[in-house]
């Protein structure tokens, strides 16, 4: 699962789509994701004594993972998301304008030149 807690996600498909929001929790078990004001549901709720108050509560619900895409920081677009290795730690890079989704600096692949 690409997504992760505290990304920016912009939501392709569903009631809430077009969409952008913070993910709350990511579930990775199950591909799913909660995020800021976007799939709210309505739940009611029962006083379990007498100082606690009962009425109708929002919650939000998760959304599979498939139905988001990553916000890029820099170019501030709905993008994939590719991996790279910097310093041997694998990080997360926009497939679009190549910056980092997980902080640092990613630098240039290294090329191979073609054998004669």
């Amino acid at each position: 699962m690409n997504v992760k807690k505290n990304d920016t996600v912009y939501v392709l498909s569903g009631k809430d789509a077009g969409k952008t929001g913070k993910v709350l929790v990511a579930l990775p078990k199950e591909n799913r994701v909660k995020v800021d004001g976007v799939n709210v549901q309505k739940k009611s709720k029962k006083p379990r004594s007498a100082q606690d108050q009962g009425g109708i509560i929002e919650q939000v619900g998760p959304i599979d993972a498939s139905n988001v895409l990553v916000v890029c920081p820099k170019c501030g677009k709905g993008t994939r998301v590719k991996h790279a290795f910097v310093e041997d730690k694998k990080i997360r890079v926009c497939a679009k304008c190549g910056a980092s989704l997980d902080g640092g600096e990613v630098k240039a692949p290294k090329t191979k030149k073609a054998a004669k």
